[in-house]
C-alpha cells in the first residue's frame, strides 16, 4: 500500500474523546501537516496490518510518520510537537520514560467511553477538511 507522504493519525472513529482530539489537532495544524483515518476504516485496518499492529484493539491512537509507527503517549507528544504554540511545548514531556507516561494514557484509553461516551458510527469530516481524511 502506498501511503501519503504526510504523517497519518489513526484514531478510534466512534470515540468522542478521540474525535475531539482530531478536531483539536485540525484547529492547531494550520499547515495541514497531518492526515487522518479511523482505526475501523479499510485504510486504517490495512495500515495496522502492514505494521503488524492489532486490528481489533482500538485503545490507542497511532501515528505513522516517515515509515515509522508511534502509539500512546509517544504518538501524542510527536503530534503536539508539530502543532501551533503553546501546545508544541508539551513535547518536552518526551524526556519522561514512556512506561511512566503511558500509565496515565492507558487509564484514560480504557475508560474513554465511560468518561466521554461514544457514537454509533465513525465521525464524518466537514467538507472543508474532507481532503485530510483517508478513505
Amino acid at each position: 500500500m502506498t501511503l501519503p507522504s504526510k504523517p497519518i493519525i489513526l484514531f478510534d472513529g466512534v470515540c468522542n474523546l478521540c474525535n475531539g482530539f482530531v478536531q483539536f489537532v485540525i484547529k492547531r495544524d494550520k499547515k495541514a501537516h497531518f492526515m487522518f483515518a479511523s482505526l475501523q476504516s479499510k485504510i486504517g485496518q490495512a495500515i495496522l496490518k502492514d505494521f503488524g499492529l492489532n486490528t481489533h484493539d482500538f485503545n490507542t491512537f497511532v501515528l505513522v510518520d516517515s515509515g515509522k509507527v508511534y502509539t500512546r503517549s509517544t504518538a501524542a507528544l510527536r503530534v503536539a510537537k508539530e502543532l501551533d504554540s503553546p501546545i508544541k511545548f508539551l513535547h518536552i514531556f518526551s524526556v519522561v520514560p514512556s512506561f511512566i507516561r503511558d500509565l496515565f494514557y492507558i487509564f484514560v484509553a480504557k475508560n474513554r467511553y465511560r468518561f466521554f461516551g461514544k457514537q454509533d458510527q465513525c465521525m464524518l469530516p466537514s467538507p472543508e477538511f474532507k481532503t485530510r481524511f483517508l478513505n
